[in-house]
């Protein structure tokens, strides 16, 4: 079975020009879940991004250790598509997976990191390690 960041990645290599990619990443954040308009706080904004984006999880437990899922929004249509790609990859999988994926390589076979302003790739860093953290904030918690 192809994982939802499998498809994603199976998707962006179809698509030739980067105009047809942005279309695309605009799609994608387009399919994300509505945001509770009472998450939109102070706390759930991911600090560092030039657009407003919030960032809410919740962990579950499992026998493989606690699972975090994800839920986000941005103001900005791409920057919503980039939230999209991370939740896909993120969403769903365990703490100590989060905690340990580093999400370079599946930009670079995106080919997002040639193709995104220094801001965006700025406010892209700050979420993945606002997703690594609060992964990582689960993991210590289980421990005590």
């Amino acid at each position: 079975m192809t994982s939802k960041i499998d498809s994603i990645i199976e998707d962006f290599e179809l698509l030739d020009n980067w105009d047809d990619r942005y279309r695309y990443l605009i799609e994608l954040g387009r399919t994300l879940p509505p945001f509770p308009e009472e998450r939109r706080t102070e706390q759930s904004k991911v600090q560092g991004c030039a657009s407003q984006v919030w960032l809410v999880s919740e962990a579950r437990p499992d026998n493989d250790g606690p699972h975090l899922v994800f839920l986000g929004d941005s103001d900005a249509h791409i920057v919503r598509g980039l939230v999209a790609i991370l939740l896909a990859l993120y969403s769903g999988r365990p703490a100590h997976d989060i905690a340990a994926t580093d999400p370079t390589s599946v930009f670079e076979r995106i080919g997002l990191k040639e193709h995104l302003t220094p801001q965006r790739s700025n406010g892209l860093r700050s979420m993945v390690e606002r997703i690594r953290a609060e992964a990582r904030r689960v993991l210590a918690d289980t421990v005590h």
